[in-house]
């Protein structure tokens, strides 16, 4: 009895082109100390304009005042939201309009209105709350 082995072996085949055609591209994932410098640290407080939960970090973009008194947008990059659920934090822990204070962000080594949040970074709630934000 003579089986037919071509059956098998287009299947397999296929199954393997059909696992290339769905494997897309992942996006990249960058050093922390590539883009902020962690021993130029500043404490933020400003207004709440957008808050970012995704993956792989969380944002939150606020509005604060430089020394000359003009606005101007700032956003810090936060832990992961698993992490920060696991320190407490909820999805709508920092609400549009909320009045903050990020103390200890680590500036953005290309001087542009960004920062990270370290292991020593904390974030002050209006309600006196004190969050960590890794």
């Amino acid at each position: 009895m003579r089986r037919n082995m071509l059956g098998p072996a287009v299947s397999l085949l296929a199954a393997f082109g059909g696992m290339l055609l769905s494997v897309t591209p992942a996006a990249a994932h960058h050093s922390f100390d590539a883009e902020y410098d962690a021993n130029r640290t500043a404490t933020l407080t400003g207004i709440v304009t957008k808050v970012d939960w995704t993956n792989p970090h969380a944002y939150i973009h606020f509005t604060i005042e430089d020394k000359n008194g003009k606005e101007q947008e700032f956003a810090i990059e936060l832990g992961p939201p698993y992490a920060l659920v696991r320190g407490g934090w909820k999805r709508d822990t920092v609400k549009i309009g909320d009045k903050i204070t990020v103390e200890k962000a680590a500036l953005s080594k290309d001087g542009s209105n960004r920062a990270g949040a370290t292991r020593d970074t904390s974030l002050l709630l209006p309600s006196g709350e004190k969050l960590v934000m890794r």
